[in-house]
């Protein structure tokens, strides 16, 4: 895989996506369910991407979009700041991020599937 694709990710991180592949949460397995093999307006994602020192949840190529769950331990105030941390360091990469929690995904997630076709949009102009 192109080093441009992955901004040069290392063995490591490619290892532990894998891992996280063969074990996602239950939001994961939903949004992936709707987002896999096209099924979102012919979008194709990735899950579980490995970007730089990374691992995103979902990946969206074409667009440069990032889209991250977020379960409740990232309502805590470390998490939150290294999760802006990171949300810089991929901006910085050229990339678009949004974020859901995961109670979104599970109880509302075709709200979610439109805000990820809104953000697209909004990316596309």
């Amino acid at each position: 895989m192109s080093s441009k694709f992955n901004h040069n990710a290392s063995p490591e991180i490619f290892r532990r996506a894998k891992e996280l592949r063969e074990n996602m949460t239950i939001a994961e397995q939903v949004i992936w369910e709707r987002l896999r093999a096209g099924k979102l307006n012919g979008l194709k994602f990735r899950r579980q991407h490995p970007i730089s020192k990374f691992i995103i949840d979902f990946y969206c190529h074409q667009y440069k979009l990032v889209i991250e769950l977020d379960g409740d331990v990232h309502e805590e105030k470390d998490q939150k700041e290294r999760d802006l941390g990171r949300e810089e360091e991929l901006k910085n990469l050229g990339l678009h991020i949004i974020r859901f929690s995961n109670e979104s995904v599970l109880n509302e997630t075709n709200e979610v599937l439109f805000k990820i076709l809104d953000k697209i949009s909004e990316i596309k102009r």
